[in-house]
């Protein structure tokens, strides 16, 4: 398979139904990734018609499961869509998640969802021009596990306090007029558990995360020498978020449709092995600006890589620790 490797991980290209086969059961901790959405339009990153997205995708989760341990998550952030000519979603999002479960035997950990704000007013037809639906700013990302409990510790994505919090933390005596008030929520108000700094606070399951990149290096390179970039990344913050709770260090996370590669670049810098698969030659070679140090480097690299090579970006001893991924 060409692709190339780092001190942590390898981006191959390849079809992800063969390159998970030749993994080792129960050896993935973690899958994160974004499939190409099931659009009406032709895009360059791939599409399958709705009506066949839901089956086609499911062949990736049956090939999955195996894969994972019996702690692993496998979360999914997958695009809604209109149906064609009409202003009404269509639910193949929600029958792909009801298969998972029903058919493959995934739990839904969660329901998760991504609000880009500064998705711009789509789709078109229905928000611009005839001004009949909000615009679709908000992507739901589904989180699956093969047990109840997976690996999971969400003090490692805690958030900042708001400012009212963080004066009830410093004055409890100012909020908590009478110990033991009951809320409406049935919480019960008392000024030591209140009171207590917890280093932040428990993230919601809406994240709020820009998709708004212009001027990073993967960018920079594509513009350089004239190749366009992925056009269906996600923001490093993203993956980032599920890593960091889901997984670590040195723990594998799996990008099975992994594009530009931001994936494998957010668990290289957390420190987890990785691994990432993508179908295109183009989208594995520009990938590697991810990983290069200048722009003569990057240009080197992604010749080789699109001539259907395969690299080390790593010394002798770095590239024998990367092989620890057991492909």
């Amino acid at each position: 398979m060409s692709g190339y490797s780092t001190k942590l991980g390898r981006c191959v290209q390849g079809d992800s139904l063969d390159v998970l086969s030749s993994l080792k059961d129960n050896s993935i901790d973690l899958i994160v990734t974004s499939p190409p959405f099931s659009l009406q339009r032709h895009k360059s990153y791939g599409e399958v018609e709705q009506n066949e997205y839901v089956d086609w995708l499911l062949q990736f989760g049956a090939a999955a499961y195996p894969k994972l341990k019996e702690t692993g998550s496998f979360v999914l952030d997958i695009g809604g869509a209109y149906q064609k000519g009409r202003p009404v979603k269509s639910l193949y999002p929600f029958r792909f998640m009801l298969k998972m479960c029903d058919t493959l035997g995934y739990n839904l950990a969660q329901d998760m969802y991504w609000h880009n704000p500064s998705a711009l007013p789509t789709p078109i037809e229905w928000v611009n021009k005839r001004k009949m639906r909000c615009k679709t700013s908000v992507n739901t990302v589904w989180w699956f596990s093969k047990s109840d409990f997976p690996k999971a510790n969400i003090k490692n994505v805690l958030v900042p306090y708001s400012s009212r919090m963080e004066k009830l933390i410093k004055h409890p005596d100012d909020f908590v007029k009478k110990e033991g008030t009951v809320r409406s929520s049935g919480h019960v108000m008392g000024k030591q558990s209140w009171a207590k700094n917890n280093g932040g606070a428990i993230p919601p399951n809406l994240l709020q995360i820009s998709n708004s990149e212009s001027n990073s290096q993967y960018l920079r390179y594509c513009k350089a020498f004239g190749i366009k970039g992925n056009p269906a990344r996600f923001p490093a913050k993203l993956p980032e978020f599920f890593i960091k709770m889901l997984t670590d260090e040195n723990d594998l996370v799996v990008d099975i449709f992994s594009g530009s590669n931001t994936t494998g670049q957010v668990a290289e810098e957390l420190g987890r092995r990785w691994l990432s698969i993508e179908i295109k030659q183009e989208f594995v070679a520009s990938s590697v600006f991810r990983f290069s140090d200048n722009e003569d480097q990057a240009k080197e690299y992604y010749d080789t890589i699109l001539a259907g090579n395969d690299i080390s970006l790593t010394n002798p001893i770095e590239r024998q620790e990367s092989m620890k991924l057991d492909l």
